[in-house]
């Protein structure tokens, strides 16, 4: 069944709409897609995401596009990658850093510009190229005297680090695993099943709609590689994946690389337009936006952050937790998503259906997934929380 036609009768003119969605496929570290900067994967999406809504760049009045690694990358990259779509040079754009919640903010502060009156047609999504992110010679500018110097990953030290306490984002990770009692053979069974899932899903073709393939250039007097499937997903083995060994505490650590989420490249973008501008222009509604919040708490404590966060985004939308159909958790961690299950109460089978993104590929929050007729899905992503809520307009693939 297509998405569903908007019509007035189903449509209020400050609906928030999704009419299109697009994402890269997500590449690993060094690996497929690793060729291209963030701002060019960012502007296959937003290209592709506008194709697919049939809305022509022009009609674009803002876009609000989510990068956290940004180093290198040049001034204002949410407009470079919006240029490099075709987007006019006159459309506003703002890129959002909000750690691993930067294109699910991103898409509330779309939502928010179209329920206000202040816009009819939003781009919003994020991109990340984690295997550009450059390691830094901090100290260089002050000028390189006698002794070694010292390189700073800045992929750790901007991305990955907790500031404030100094330790990195799987150390966090193993005080939820201790203070809420997961084991490891609990986070690993979790981790093999998100494999699971999402291979089976890729194996059916469940990602081919929402993904949009990427040409990579083969160097000098080579054919170019077209990548369409997630690389992540290629790799797994549950055998390897249970001999593991802790990554971040070394006496009882339950957290290991394989029941943590991998290092990507990877960019999505979604469509938003009101409800008034879907009428008009007879576009097919994938999903309204029906609500979402944000919540946070002392840094070393975001992993369960969505407990806080999923209620709130309930009430705005006047919603009751029971009209919830499916719960996405973002799975920054196994320990993530299995905590704040055991916090709220969840049914694991309502959660990260076989049609999410999995722990093998973490990409930047990705397009709203094919779910049966007008399901409700909450959204969840990382650190300091973001939880959107949408409803899905007779939409099934």
């Amino acid at each position: 069944m297509a998405p569903a036609t908007a019509t007035g009768d189903s449509i209020k003119p400050r609906d928030v709409c999704i009419v299109g969605v697009a994402r890269t496929p997500m590449g690993g570290f060094l690996g497929s897609l690793s060729s291209l900067s963030a701002t060019k994967l960012g502007s296959i999406a937003i290209e592709s995401a506008l194709q697919r809504a049939n809305i022509d760049p022009s009609l674009v009045q803002e876009i609000f596009f989510g990068n956290v690694l940004s180093a290198n990358l040049g001034q204002a990259p949410a407009r470079q990658a919006a240029l490099g779509a075709g987007i006019p040079n006159t459309v506003i754009c703002t890129t959002v850093n909000k750690v691993c919640a930067s294109g699910m903010k991103a898409t509330v502060l779309a939502a928010q510009s179209i329920q206000l009156g202040i816009n009819d047609v939003v781009v919003a999504g994020g991109m990340e190229s984690m295997s550009n992110v450059p390691k830094y010679l901090a100290e260089a500018r002050k000028g390189s005297r006698l002794g070694h110097d010292t390189l700073v990953d800045g992929m750790l030290r901007d991305g990955l680090w907790d500031v404030y306490n100094d330790f990195g984002m799987g150390v966090c990770a193993e005080l939820c695993a201790e203070h809420h009692e997961v084991t490891k053979e609990e986070q690993d069974n979790y981790a093999i099943r998100s494999f699971e899932r999402a291979i089976a899903a890729q194996d059916s073709g469940t990602f081919a709609w929402e993904i949009a393939p990427v040409e990579v250039s083969g160097g000098r007097g080579r054919p170019s590689t077209v990548v369409d499937k997630d690389e992540g997903l290629g790799k797994f083995d549950a055998a390897k994946l249970r001999k593991l060994r802790p990554s971040f505490k070394e006496n009882g650590g339950t957290v290991t690389a394989g029941n943590a989420s991998s290092i990507s490249d990877g960019a999505a973008a979604l469509v938003l337009v009101s409800g008034e501008k879907a009428v008009k222009l007879g576009l097919q509604v994938i999903a309204k936006i029906s609500g979402y919040a944000d919540a946070a708490q002392a840094p070393e404590l975001f992993t369960t952050s969505p407990a806080l966060a999923i209620p709130k985004a309930i009430s705005n939308a006047g919603l009751e937790a029971s009209q919830i159909d499916y719960y996405e958790i973002n799975e920054a961690f196994s320990v993530v998503a299995l905590a704040n299950q055991k916090l709220l109460g969840l049914n694991p089978v309502s959660c990260s259906t076989s049609t999410s993104l999995p722990i093998a590929t973490s990409p930047p929050p990705c397009a709203p997934k094919k779910i049966k007729n007008k399901n409700v899905l909450l959204c969840a992503n990382a650190s300091v929380y973001v939880v959107c809520i949408i409803r899905l307009c007779r939409y099934n693939g």
